[in-house]
């Protein structure tokens, strides 16, 4: 399906789901708009129909009729403006609350029986989702001052292998055996861990991974090697794969190493430049053919004495 139609789908199955096609909500005589217009009341306090107009994005008189017909009902009261003579602030009566706080407790069984028969990690998923949907819509600016950067934890290795091994089959056209290598590499740094001599960081966005790089050792203890060094493509930009290497740099100095090797592809443009801006120079490069493509190999070299 396209976007539109799997947005289309979905709300068709959500407004089902939690019964906003009924003519009330839940323990109520309320409609929808009218719901919202009580919540709005409710949360935020005190305010004029014009700010409850621009904070729900509804029709000026459609509003307007569900505040006369909650002011006849006795929900709702209102007192001029102090500061402006001609507006109306308006609040909820001790009615109001009431009734609010009837379809407040409805729409939270509802919404707690629908969830009930999942399972803590299904629950988990959904809320995590949600946000996502959220977080998405809103297209909120992210900065460099929103990455974060962390050591491994449970979960990130069979993340990492199956990020890497998606967006370079869907950027380069790599086919499944790149996924076999990112594995075996990764299985061995896990089983082989050396805390003296390796390390690894990750890159977080508001606690989603959106990059990675590995220090390995290698059989001659004076090098090291940077392995897996990738970003999420809503993440470039920002400067990820410079600080991730600039960790990996500095660690590999403290560890004591004199030389940091790596090994990449002349496709990967973006993480060459990186290297390059980070001091590494090109040794050597050989032809290949690996993950179903014809590729040509670089290992790439940065001394560590006296930086």
């Amino acid at each position: 399906m396209s976007i539109v139609e799997q947005v289309r789908s979905f709300n068709r199955f959500y407004t089902r789901e939690i019964g906003l096609l009924a003519k009330h909500l839940p323990e109520s005589d309320l409609t929808l708009a009218e719901a919202r217009v009580l919540y709005e009341l409710a949360q935020s306090g005190e305010q004029s129909a014009a700010t409850i107009i621009r904070s729900l994005g509804m029709d000026k008189a459609h509003v307007s009729r569900i505040v006369a017909r909650f002011a006849n009902a006795g929900l709702l009261k209102s007192r001029v403006s102090p500061k402006h003579g001609k507006q109306k602030l308006l609040s909820l009566t001790a009615s109001g609350k009431k009734a609010f706080k009837k379809l407040n407790d409805g729409t939270a069984a509802q919404i707690e029986a629908l969830v009930a028969p999942l399972i803590a990690e299904n629950r988990q998923r959904l809320a995590k989702n949600m946000q996502e949907i959220q977080d998405v819509l809103k297209a909120k600016p992210v900065s460099a001052q929103h990455v974060q950067f962390r050591s491994l934890k449970v979960g990130d290795l069979g993340w990492i292998t199956h990020r890497q091994a998606v967006l370079y089959h869907r950027e380069y056209g790599w086919d499944w055996t790149y996924e076999g290598l990112v594995s075996q590499i990764l299985g061995n740094f896990s089983a082989q861990f050396d805390a003296t001599r390796e390390d690894a960081w990750i890159a977080e966005i508001d606690d989603q991974v959106v990059g990675s790089v590995f220090l390995m050792k290698t059989d001659d203890p004076d090098v090291g090697k940077l392995r897996l060094l990738y970003v999420e493509p809503a993440a470039r930009g920002l400067g990820v794969g410079s600080r991730l290497v600039g960790l990996c740099n500095e660690r590999a100095q403290e560890l004591g190493y004199r030389k940091l090797m790596l090994w990449t592809n002349d496709v990967l443009v973006s993480a060459r430049k990186i290297y390059q801006a980070a001091g590494f120079t090109l040794l050597e490069e050989k032809r290949h053919h690996s993950f179903g493509m014809d590729l040509v190999g670089q290992t790439w070299a940065l001394g560590l004495q006296n930086r």
